[in-house]
């Protein structure tokens, strides 16, 4: 039995849902369907989240989002109309307007793009529709109730042979709408699989599978057959898109495999994503290459701050105060540097500043904006002499300088950084240099 979820892209129009239903239809083991909101038509288009996120924007400002939501109308009208389906578009486009403007949070605005697709999805198919509103469940302050939406999903699911669930949102317990973040729809996609004790999760997106890099920077980079979850969360995190950084977790402890697949070429395999090592492909040094912009190094120095007890903890926590994370502590003996990304300082960087002067008294303190940060990321880096070497020298015959170096301590990536105007050549050297060799 398959768990299947369908992105952005998939549901981007009625000539791309007719595709969804065509992968759907050709094999009736996928039971249960989990959809994204449409996404874009063109790349000049607008994603429908970001059209409803505009309408709640619009009633803050004016009190209604009357001009706004004509987006979101005539898109969903549009997508009914081309599919024919029986559905009342009216009345829900009513109810969704009324509810946007009576919202005091964006939740139930950036929810409706999802609820909107498994309704026109599950009618076109004469599925059941099932509102993930009465499934996921989240606590007061967002966070997941995963054992608790499981068995919700199990419940009301194991009633139904086939069904189609909304992704990315859920509810709390006032009943009011909660959402992931961005790209959750892959987490909700996960806990059905997981609920029903699926054989698979499928992924449907606008791709082959993973890629091995961006190809957007590296002309056309292979497929991977197969990686592991946590090459997956490593490559994700760093700015791989395929997939939720996050969407892994509901499955792990079940070792429930997930196969990225293309909507637009369902003929092909795709990208298995496993638990075991054991089980992913051995035959490359590395498995990918990805990574990120706009990060800022804070840079501490202090003689003998390796003996002064309690030193990281107060200087972290200033960034618990302000409600900030940092992505990388790559430090030394009378050194620590704090990598944060640029939005997260706007507007606090020099009350942080001033509060590590006081708090830690150090001998020295710079900042280096305009830094980027790249991963190489793969099991077999591990058991391979070499494999930091082939990286310093693609980057040192690039002649890009490296700012910084931090390794994993299960040695499952080499993480650099360079300055964001070396970003794109430094992908491209260290892909080319390992292709050479595997």
């Amino acid at each position: 039995m398959k768990v299947c979820k369908f992105g952005g892209t998939s549901m981007a129009n009625a000539r791309t849902i007719l595709k969804v239903v065509d992968v759907i239809e050709g094999d009736l083991s996928r039971h249960y369907i989990v959809v994204s909101a449409p996404g874009k038509r063109t790349p000049e288009d607008v994603k429908v989240t970001d059209a409803l996120y505009a309408c709640f924007n619009e009633v803050k400002k004016m009190g209604n989002c009357n001009e706004s939501f004509k987006v979101i109308d005539r898109r969903f009208r549009e997508i009914v109309q081309d599919l024919g389906v029986d559905i009342d578009i009216d009345a829900e486009l009513e109810e969704i307007k009324a509810g946007i403007e009576g919202s005091t949070t964006p939740d139930y605005a950036a929810s409706r793009g999802e609820y909107l697709s498994a309704k026109i999805l599950a009618a076109r198919l004469n599925y059941e529709f099932v509102d993930a509103f009465d499934l996921i469940k989240f606590n007061e302050k967002g966070e997941l109730l995963l054992h608790y939406s499981l068995d919700r999903v199990k419940a009301k699911l194991s009633t139904l042979q086939y069904a189609v669930i909304p992704g990315f949102y859920g509810s709390d317990s006032h009943d009011n709408v909660r959402t992931f973040s961005r790209g959750g729809s892959d987490i909700s996609g996960a806990i059905v699989a997981r609920a029903m004790k699926a054989d698979i999760y499928e992924n449907w997106t606008d791709v082959d599978g993973f890629l091995t890099a961006d190809p957007r920077i590296v002309e056309n980079p292979t497929t991977i057959n197969c990686l592991s979850y946590k090459e997956l969360r490593e490559l994700s995190y760093m700015g791989a898109e395929v997939m939720h950084p996050e969407s892994i977790f509901p499955v792990y402890s079940v070792g429930l495999p997930i196969n990225i697949k293309n909507t637009f070429n369902p003929a092909h395999p795709g990208t298995m994503i496993v638990k075991s090592v054991d089980q992913a492909d051995g035959s490359n040094i590395i498995t990918g290459v990805s990574g990120q912009k706009g990060l800022t190094i804070i840079n501490i120095e202090k003689n003998l701050m390796n003996s002064e007890v309690g030193f990281v903890r107060r200087v972290l926590s200033i960034l618990e105060y302000e409600g900030i994370s940092f992505e990388h502590l790559p430090s030394g003996i009378d050194t620590m540097s704090l990598v944060i990304r640029d939005e997260y300082l706007n507007g606090k960087m020099q009350r942080i500043l001033q509060k590590i002067k006081e708090s830690v008294n150090p001998d020295n303190l710079e900042i280096h904006s305009g830094l980027s940060l790249v991963a190489i990321v793969g099991h077999n880096m591990a058991f391979r002499q070499g494999t930091a070497a082939t990286v310093f020298k693609a980057l040192s015959d690039a002649h890009i300088n490296i700012r910084m170096i931090d390794q994993g301590s299960s040695e499952l990536n080499i993480i650099v950084g360079v300055d964001t105007c070396d970003y794109e050549k430094a992908i491209n050297a260290i892909y080319y240099a390992f292709t050479k060799e595997q």
